[in-house]
């Protein structure tokens, strides 16, 4: 899916000579945090819907206050994980775009581009979701992507979801009718299963295996 179709020019990019009044009409009609402040087709920031309600002269102009913009946009052909990082480094629900030549031609809204992750196979398609964890050192994709493949499963998607001290968790989405096979074999090169599955058959033995324990102890 092309997230060109979904660049917006709905609403008409704030001006340095609009009123900080009329920006917070803007916000107050509108669900968004931000919104652009572009001269002669180049973004100069983003205004904050924080930053306009703390002002309190509401016919100032922005240009008194540019150096509250914030600098954030996306490129024309980014891609949709490339623009869900953008909006969740700057907490916004709106990215400016900038084209080729750098000049601005519209903006993505968060809705729209959560609507194109969410409509991809790998959050759309029946799968199941593994995580796994393991020393940063020792990992490798190479070896986590055949640990898959050799069990007869497929990878709709991978990508490191944690890192925490000298580990990493990485999590898939696998299709397969043999998890619990792919899960063993994990093990079985020291990956720690961090993901709970139903009928995780190394879990069920672990669990026999306790309670056979206690009830022997308790003899």
């Amino acid at each position: 899916m092309n997230t060109n179709d979904y660049i917006l020019k709905d609403i008409t990019a704030l001006r340095l000579n609009d009123s900080v009044k009329s920006a917070q009409n803007l916000f107050k009609n509108l669900p968004i945090t931000h919104f652009p402040v572009v001269e002669n087709d180049k973004l100069l920031g983003s205004f904050s819907e924080d930053d306009a309600q703390t002002i309190e002269n509401k016919e100032d102009v922005l240009e008194s206050y540019s150096y509250l913009f914030s600098s954030f946009f996306a490129k024309e052909k980014a891609t949709a994980l490339e623009l869900i990082k953008i909006f969740a480094d700057n907490n916004a629900t709106i990215i400016p775009v900038l084209n080729a030549d750098k000049n601005y031609i519209g903006y993505y809204e968060l809705t729209d581009v959560i609507e194109i992750f969410s409509a991809s196979p790998f959050m759309h398609e029946e799968s199941e979701t593994l995580i796994v964890e393991k020393l940063e050192n020792d990992y490798s994709m190479s070896e986590v992507t055949q640990i898959v493949e050799t069990n007869g499963g497929k990878i709709l998607g991978i990508y490191i979801s944690e890192k925490q001290d000298d580990f990493v968790q990485i999590t898939l989405k696998v299709i397969s009718n043999e998890i619990n096979e792919i899960m063993h074999t994990f093990r079985r090169y020291n990956y720690e299963i961090i993901s709970t599955h139903e009928n995780d058959i190394y879990l069920e033995d672990l669990k026999n295996r306790s309670e056979y324990l206690q009830k022997y102890l308790e003899m």
